[in-house]
């Protein structure tokens, strides 16, 4: 059972830290006005919002069978607060700092109607800053920071996160336009205030 649930909270970390990269990436890339990634917006939005749904899942999973596999050594308290733990506490704290900025993500979504749109959007930027949290944190603490296959997928992570950073700072990135100004049918306006009448008006007199 020990093994088993080590072996889940290696993977679990693993599958989370490829999902918040998938996360970021389209996010980045949601905020072009191009085709983004071969998608249409609407998909790169959807695969954008599921990703980031099953990262949270495989997050909670890999803390809690952490919490139970008495290898780990975790406290509840110790999934909160960072730079706490007994077991590489800087490694260890980095994984629990990443958690607290996802939560923070999902606890204002969920608040995003009370809050408004530009609180939500600050405390939303904090996903571009949980990944690299997260990225540090597998590399350094676990029994597989030394194996090539994990500094493989970190390496494959970056690279991608990186593309896409490159990708928004050139030209060809293509921010959305601006809305065009709404035009109004003169027919639709109140007698009064129709122009062609009121032109009209002004040669009759």
């Amino acid at each position: 059972m020990t093994d088993a649930l080590w072996y889940f909270a290696r993977g679990s970390g693993v599958v989370s830290l490829v999902l918040l990269t998938v996360v970021v990436a389209l996010g980045i890339g949601a905020r072009s006005g191009r085709t983004a990634f071969g998608l249409p917006a609407f998909a790169v939005n959807l695969v954008h919002r599921n990703a980031a749904l099953l990262a949270v899942v495989f997050l909670v999973g890999h803390l809690v069978s952490l919490l139970f596999d008495p290898y780990a050594q975790l406290r509840v308290f110790d999934l909160v607060l960072p730079f706490a733990g007994n077991y590489r506490p800087v490694w260890q704290g980095l994984g629990t700092l990443a958690f607290d900025l996802v939560l923070a993500i999902v606890a204002t979504s969920l608040l995003r109607r009370r809050l408004g749109v530009r609180t939500w959007r600050i405390v939303h930027w904090l996903a571009y800053l949980s990944w690299p949290t997260a990225l540090l944190h597998g590399l350094g603490t676990g029994s597989d920071n030394g194996t090539v296959w994990l500094w493989s997928i970190s390496a494959l992570c970056t690279a991608t996160v990186l593309a896409a950073v490159v990708w928004r700072l050139t030209p060809g990135f293509g921010r959305f336009p601006q809305r065009a100004p709404r035009q109004v049918n003169p027919r639709l306006l109140p007698t009064r205030t129709r122009p062609a009448e009121a032109g009209t008006l002004e040669e009759a007199r």
